[in-house]
């Protein structure tokens, strides 16, 4: 699931909110799940990063310290 800009803001809500004033327990259930997605998106991103990254050896020739 990819993290859309609403969510993204509503995390940034909440976190304020708990910092000012505290969350109900809705409110930190809906946080939690959140966070949770957030993490999985990143997650999933960054792997497909990796995975996009190819390794190429050059060989060394044998006289290069000559």
């Amino acid at each position: 699931m990819a993290i859309t800009q609403e969510m993204i803001d509503r995390i940034n809500e909440l976190a304020k909110k708990k910092k000012a004033e505290g969350l109900t327990e809705e409110e930190a259930a809906e946080q939690k799940v959140l966070y949770r997605e957030y993490i999985d998106a990143f997650k999933a991103n960054l792997r497909a990063q990796l995975e996009m990254i190819e390794v190429v050896e050059e060989f060394e020739s044998e006289n290069k310290f000559n």
